[in-house]
């Protein structure tokens, strides 16, 4: 049997622990304008007993003009108490298909503080097609704190991302491959179509099979197969910084070392007047 990731759990392991003090269950769906879905809308009308929203809306930088930045560690405290959830914790994220924007969750639980953060895997989809329990009734909050202590080194903002495109730095862009080249518009609007001078095209969901994370040798065969060289560091990107975590999650997986997650990506990037831009396939 080919070995999973060990950053995910199986819906067998999390249903034998909705009850186990210490895991916390967080929904963190998200859904692109264009699919007109309502994440927290779904999560009210049906979710996981116990699990809580993660509202990628708002668990963000509210100073930033770009999407989804990261938030300062103390504002992320305040939204991950006010969910009662500890970083001592054990926190199982998902999302509707399984693997588009709960890595972005983990990452940044990660990235904050908390060490076991792990990925449903199949998300919510596959746990309803295999009729595990669900609820509508709101989950009682219990009071936590969350400590957050910030690992940066995970983290790549504009200023650094300029320089390592100038000097050549491995950098791996989950968008849809016609994104990536140019040739499909941008959904947000006033952004340049094409990529960052040296990046791959990984798009996020060649790395799951309906739903789930590739076992660890395929994603290896996969991410070499896009042209990364796993002995070597990559900075992930993508259109808002959330679908970057899924690559981010795959290296991880992998044994990859010196994996860091371009925050900005390329709402950041395609708004600069100033910022090299490649159209095409390189």
């Amino acid at each position: 049997m080919s070995e999973k990731s060990r950053f995910v759990v199986s819906p067998d392991w999390l249903e034998q622990h909705l009850d186990t003090p210490g895991v916390s269950i967080v929904d963190a769906s998200w859904y692109l304008p264009s699919q007109g879905r309502n994440a927290e809308a779904e999560y009210n009308a049906r979710h996981i007993p116990r699990a809580v929203f993660f509202d990628h809306e708002l668990i963000c930088d509210p100073e930033s003009k770009y999407p989804h930045t990261l938030p300062h560690p103390r504002q992320f405290e305040r939204f991950a108490s006010a969910m009662g959830i500890s970083a001592d914790d054990t926190i199982v994220v998902y999302d509707g298909p399984g693997l588009m924007s709960a890595p972005r969750a983990w990452w940044m639980f990660r990235v904050l503080g908390a060490r076991k953060v792990f990925i449903l895997d199949g998300g919510f989809d596959r746990w309803k097609a295999e009729g595990r329990p669900v609820t509508d009734e709101p989950t009682p909050i219990a009071g936590s704190a969350f400590i957050a202590h910030f690992d940066e080194s995970q983290v790549v903002f504009l200023d650094e991302m300029r320089k390592l495109v100038e000097n050549g730095a491995q950098i791996a862009d989950a968008r849809s491959h016609g994104r990536f080249t140019g040739e499909e518009p941008e959904p947000r609007p006033g952004l340049r179509g094409g990529h960052m001078p040296g990046a791959v095209s990984v798009p996020f969901n060649t790395l799951s099979e309906n739903g789930e994370l590739l076992p660890v040798d395929k994603l290896r065969e996969k991410l070499a197969a896009a042209g990364l060289d796993l002995s070597k560091p990559t900075v992930t990107s993508c259109g808002s910084g959330i679908t970057a975590a899924v690559i981010f999650l795959a290296l991880e997986s992998v044994g990859a070392k010196g994996t860091r997650l371009y925050d900005g990506s390329w709402s950041e990037w395609g708004a600069q007047p100033d910022t090299p831009v490649v159209t095409g396939e390189k």
